[in-house]
């Protein structure tokens, strides 16, 4: 008999968009694991040349070759950005977590920090490092 009373709701992973109006709060959380899973792909980048160092020249002008392209230096810049977001979202839930901040208002205010932020940050390393 409950089986007939249940309602079919949709699943989590597709209530955004027909269901549920995007905040740039549940956006931001879900960014934070997008940009964390994200950097594994630099992650292995880095072992790929670091491995093919240790290889010999031959695999080291091939994975610096992929590393110095456009490709690799576009994966290292949105790594960059991505390793700033992570860390300016993991200090917002650890503001959450110590229960303030958790009104809508300043809720939205640290989530355009997170953004803001780790693009001004970005744009400040690469400058850092490229002098």
């Amino acid at each position: 008999m409950a089986e007939e009373n249940r309602i079919q709701r949709p699943l989590s992973p597709f209530m955004i968009g027909p269901y549920y109006r995007p905040q740039l709060t549940s956006m931001s959380s879900i960014l934070t694991r997008i940009t964390g899973n994200a950097m594994i792909v630099a992650v292995f980048l880095i072992v790929w040349w670091l491995l093919a160092l240790a290889s010999g020249p031959e695999a080291f002008a091939t994975a610096e070759w992929w590393i110095t392209s456009w490709v690799g230096n576009l994966v290292m810049f949105l790594s960059l950005w991505g390793i700033w977001y992570h860390y300016l979202a993991g200090l917002r839930h650890l503001i959450f977590d110590a229960g303030k901040g958790l009104d809508i208002p300043t809720a939205e205010k640290l989530g355009w920090i997170c953004v803001y932020g780790s693009v001004v940050l970005t744009i400040l390393s690469v400058i850092i490092f490229w002098i």
